[in-house]
């Protein structure tokens, strides 16, 4: 009996952590849906105006709504879109009063020329955001072919000459066709741990049957002994 208890507590000590990490998992699950919640009532808010210090801490998603002009700058940002391809995010500055500030107009197809900003001015409704895209392997902007490869707000509001304040477009008064806004949205951030939780008592499972096989061939042998 003596020599099962070692194997024994090792394989309920492993269960026990495998186990513990699985209801981790769940309980961060919970967590997340919660967060994504939240953000998701936050994008969808009524809108309200600019608001004069904004910050990520406080803005991020914050839903605005803002009268101003399309400046005829732009920037284009290469992004792959999932059954689309590749196209431009088209970023011009955008002037509200004494400010100018990022506008985010949507994506344009690269095979199609950006149209003319409109003139005068127009309404736009967005969220506000502040993009994190930007690691170690992100390739500077090409500014003679006017290709970005990232949403930099400190780059891009100093190419641009505005605020580094950024609104993504989710509706406007005008046509921009052929460009397409891309409201923000809470789909694109993670949300893996029940995949995780799953994968954590499967393990659980596995050790508890890895340790009673061993434990039975540790008796047969006894017995056939």
């Amino acid at each position: 009996m003596g020599r099962i208890v070692l194997p024994l507590l090792f394989g309920m000590l492993g269960c026990a952590i495998l186990l513990s990490l699985g209801v981790w998992q769940v309980q961060r699950l919970a967590w997340k849906q919660d967060i994504l919640a939240r953000i998701d009532s936050r994008i969808a808010a009524a809108p309200v105006p600019l608001p004069d210090r904004p910050g990520r801490a406080g803005d991020q998603y914050l839903a605005v709504i803002a009268q101003g002009t399309v400046a005829p700058e732009m920037v284009r940002v290469l992004v792959s879109q999932k059954g689309l391809g590749a196209g431009y995010r088209i970023i011009s500055p955008f002037q509200v009063g004494a400010r100018r500030v990022l506008l985010d107009r949507g994506i344009l197809p690269v095979d199609q020329g950006a149209p003319n900003p409109p003139e005068g001015s127009v309404q736009v409704t967005g969220n506000l955001l502040w993009p994190d895209e930007i690691d170690g392997f992100t390739p500077d902007p090409d500014l003679d072919a006017n290709i970005w490869f990232a949403r930099d707000l400190a780059e891009l509001s100093s190419a641009l000459d505005t605020e580094p304040l950024l609104i993504v477009l989710r509706e406007s008064a005008f046509d921009d066709a052929p460009i397409r806004p891309v409201p923000v949205g809470a789909t694109g951030i993670p949300n893996d741990h029940l995949g995780y939780a799953i994968t954590w008592f499967s393990l659980a499972v596995v050790w508890a049957g890895m340790t009673g096989s061993f434990l039975w061939r540790m008796r047969r042998r006894r017995t056939e002994g």
